[in-house]
């Protein structure tokens, strides 16, 4: 048979048996098939091709030429799907969703055209090989030229060509046009001729034999040189899926997916909060429980990874159960988020009602804009009575906010060209990455007047906690008078030597001129901890509680400055930090929240938890500064704008923050931008390609594509 299909004999014969076929079917039935609403769908399960609307006609096999072409020279197979429509949803929303519940991987791309709504989309996972530039060059190039003229094999025969192009370095060419017909599928039924009701069956009957033998040998061809989904199954072979994975790997996988799983709750919940601000708290209840348990699952991962960073080391059996379970909990944050990520879009429409989300948007904006030049003069005021080091948590978060507004700006006026033109799926895409923007600016911002309050409630603390400082110092001086010789006191005396020196530091440094009063606090507070706990066995049980209580509230106030720094930093910086950061920031909410309980019960542990939860938050702001350092260094991608300013309309700003994946401002959109590392795949935030994040898991948000009407 394939002798018979690759001569030129063959082929015709072949051809001229569809052509009577397709010749048969219209004379016989129905003019063509009524087709309605298509949900994502299930691919076809014999190849490349999933044709709902018969778009195809007699070129089915052309195009199959051009994906074999495709997948011999690049090993990238593209699966091409023709519907109606896209039943109301976005063509990239309607591609992702197809794309993640038929898990295509790393190597597949899909092109869906929806011919009687004229539109179209592409999908890729985010780690394609593919970058954006390239799959809009095609897309411009190959396929729209072929749609816009009915020619809906030709699209895929260009992208699939376009494609083997764009990755040999070589300029993609525009195809050679066949029109077909203007709306494959929307034809109506009609009773049939008594001419069809005898031919149909005869040509059916005698061409069905030859079509099934054709098909069948073509699949078996195309099987044995398919190792991607098509020639399996969906999913990896069984014998790959029974070996165990490499611990090492295991591990990396881990922290990538507490990466992109943080980075999916963190940006639902900011849109999150846009939609309750526009549709109230009953409307957004579902969306609230939703990510309330994703929070969970992730709280409960990050735990593990934790221990699993601590001191005290896992055998590799126990390494492995605590991997695979915060594997498994990260997916079920994920999940939990998609299942109701579909609603959400619903409850949002922004394509539909982009003119009035916009309207929303257009007066935050406009007051956080306002807002820059007096968070201005408050951090001029912290450096003037606190000193430039009590400033420093917050010094450079203007020059962040002032970027996120540049890039919030820019896609605002983007928004409302779009909406101009009544291009309200564009509009959707730019008012989405505002929000983002929107948000992180407001954060940095109000983290400005935090830190200006935590500083005022620390000097206001301090005289009470140096007092009880002096008291404890003068109650150790005497413990350690009646000690008898034979008991050692070298560690009462270097509490006491080591609370000498803070009190010292701290009260010259007050006298000296502007001085932080946070970290004085911290500093008495520590020192005082350690004296309290070398006077707790000479102490009533009651007075030692009341000292913890005491020692307690300046804890929270300098643990509680440090978790919000921290968080803050890693949510307008999430495009470059890592997991470490995260894990540990992580941690330290965790043991502040654990202080809190314990507080009116046990304020001595609470106390304990309280200074780790100090400590940790600390570890977690420097390892994310860390991160972003190496992001934006030499030939790190956060280096062309990332650091602050408004250089490049805030672009770096909001790669760095995670807001936008690079490709937005050329073209791209739809879902995908911020997504998740489990299933399909998916990309950091903060990488390139792709468009602004939305509420939702790994499995609407981790790819990446574009399209539009044609």
């Amino acid at each position: 048979m394939d002798r018979i299909r690759s001569s030129p004999p063959g082929r015709a014969l072949l051809t001229g048996l569809l052509a009577t076929l397709v010749a048969a079917c219209w004379l016989a039935g129905p003019a063509a098939v009524d087709a309605r609403a298509e949900d994502p769908v299930e691919l076809s399960r014999d190849g490349q091709i999933t044709d709902r609307v018969g778009a195809l006609q007699d070129r089915a096999d052309a195009v199959e030429d051009a994906l074999d072409r495709l997948y011999a020279e690049r090993r990238i197979q593209l699966f091409v799907v023709y519907v109606r429509d896209f039943s109301g949803r976005s063509g990239q929303t309607w591609s992702d969703e197809t794309a993640n519940r038929n898990g295509l991987g790393q190597d597949d791309v899909l092109l869906s055209v929806a011919t009687h709504d004229r539109q179209y989309a592409y999908s890729v996972d985010a780690g394609s090989e593919l970058t954006d530039e390239q799959l809009r060059e095609v897309a411009s190039t190959a396929i729209e030229p072929a749609l816009r003229e009915n020619d809906w094999a030709g699209a895929a025969i260009g992208a699939a060509d376009g494609y083997v192009s764009v990755l040999a370095g070589r300029p993609v060419t525009a195809p050679a046009i066949t029109p077909g017909p203007a709306d494959p599928g929307s034809g109506a039924s009609g009773p049939s001729s008594g001419a069809g009701d005898f031919l149909l069956p005869v040509v059916v009957v005698g061409g069905a034999g030859a079509l099934a033998v054709f098909a069948f040998s073509r699949r078996k061809r195309r099987s044995t040189t398919r190792t991607t989904p098509a020639a399996t199954g969906w999913g990896r072979p069984a014998e790959a899926a029974d070996a165990p994975v490499p611990l090492e790997e295991l591990d990396a996988r881990t922290k990538q997916l507490l990466v992109d799983t943080d980075d999916a709750v963190r940006t639902s919940e900011e849109e999150l909060g846009f939609a309750t601000a526009q549709f109230g708290e009953e409307a957004a209840k579902p969306f609230t429980k939703a990510l309330a348990r994703a929070k969970d699952e992730l709280t409960r991962s990050f735990r593990l990874r934790q221990q699993l960073d601590d001191a005290f080391p896992e055998d590799d059996a126990t390494r492995r159960r605590m991997l695979e379970e915060i594997l498994a909990r990260c997916t079920a944050a994920d999940e939990g988020l998609d299942a109701v990520a579909e609603d959400f879009d619903r409850l949002r429409a922004l394509e539909r009602d982009a003119p009035e989300a916009l309207a929303t948007l257009e007066p935050t904006f406009t007051t956080l804009t306002g807002r820059v030049s007096g968070a201005g003069a408050t951090i001029a005021g912290m450096r003037e009575r606190y000193g430039d080091g009590a400033a420093a948590p917050v010094a450079g978060d203007l020059d962040q906010a002032e970027d996120r507004l540049a890039f919030a700006g820019s896609a605002l006026d983007q928004a409302r060209q779009a909406v101009g033109t009544a291009d309200h799926a564009r509009a959707a895409v730019y008012i989405r990455a505002a929000e983002g923007a929107v948000g992180q600016a407001g954060t940095l911002i109000d983290a400005v007047d935090r830190r200006a309050a935590e500083l005022a409630e620390a000097a206001g603390k301090l005289p009470a906690a140096l007092t009880e400082t002096e008291t404890d110092l003068a109650d150790a001086r005497g413990l350690l008078e009646g000690t008898t010789g034979s008991t050692s006191t070298a560690d009462l005396r270097g509490r006491i030597a080591r609370a000498e020196a803070v009190l010292t530091d701290v009260r010259e440094a007050m006298a000296a001129g502007p001085y932080d009063p946070v970290d004085a606090l911290r500093r008495a507070e520590e020192a005082d901890a350690a004296l309290d706990e070398a006077l707790a066995g000479a102490r009533e049980q009651e007075a030692g509680g009341r000292r913890a209580r005491s020692l307690l509230d300046q804890a929270m106030l300098t643990a509680r400055s440090a978790i919000a720094a921290a968080a803050d930093y890693i949510t307008t910086h999430r495009g470059a930090v890592g997991a470490q950061a995260r894990t540990r920031l992580a941690e330290a909410q965790r043991r502040w929240e654990q202080a809190r309980q314990l507080a009116d019960g046990d304020a001595q542990s609470a106390l304990a938890q309280a200074q780790q939860a100090d400590a940790l938050a600390r570890q977690a702001q420097s390892l994310a500064e860390q991160d972003v350092r190496g992001f934006q260094g030499p030939g790190g991608p956060g280096g062309f704008g990332g650091g602050g300013g408004t250089r490049g309309g805030g672009m770096g700003g909001a790669v760095l923050g995670g807001i936008i994946l690079g490709g937005l401002f050329g073209g791209g959109g739809g879902r995908g931008g911020l997504g998740g590392g489990f299933g399909g795949g998916g990309g950091r935030s903060g990488g390139f390609g792709g468009g602004p994040g939305s509420f939702g898991g790994g499995g609407t948000r981790g790819r990446r594509g574009g399209g539009g009407r044609f």
